[in-house]
């Protein structure tokens, strides 16, 4: 659980981490505080092309990606429209019958 936390010439936290036994990491209480995580919250790790390891916490994702393809089904709604034409194949259905 060695790990040393300082702030960069930037102000944003930098700190050390240590790959325990089966790969865990501790991440400085300083990060855990300001992403405000909790036991149990999932950050999503992706690989970055220079070989560093990009950590974001699931959340942020989601609320960046939110609305994200909204702008592909315009006003509509998907509901209302699947309802409507239940409704109107129900009554062609009748009217056939």
């Amino acid at each position: 659980m060695t790990h040393k936390s300082h702030t960069s010439r930037k102000r944003q936290p930098v700190g050390t981490v240590v790959v325990h036994d089966r790969g865990r990491v501790v991440l400085p209480a300083e990060f855990r505080r300001s992403l405000g995580l909790r036991p149990g919250d999932e950050l999503v790790a992706e690989l970055q092309p220079d070989r560093s390891l990009r950590h974001t916490p699931r959340q942020v994702l989601a609320e960046r990606d939110r609305g994200a393809f909204a702008h592909l089904c315009g006003k509509a709604s998907l509901v209302d429209e699947l309802i409507a034409d239940r409704r109107a194949e129900a009554a062609r259905d009748d009217a056939g019958a």
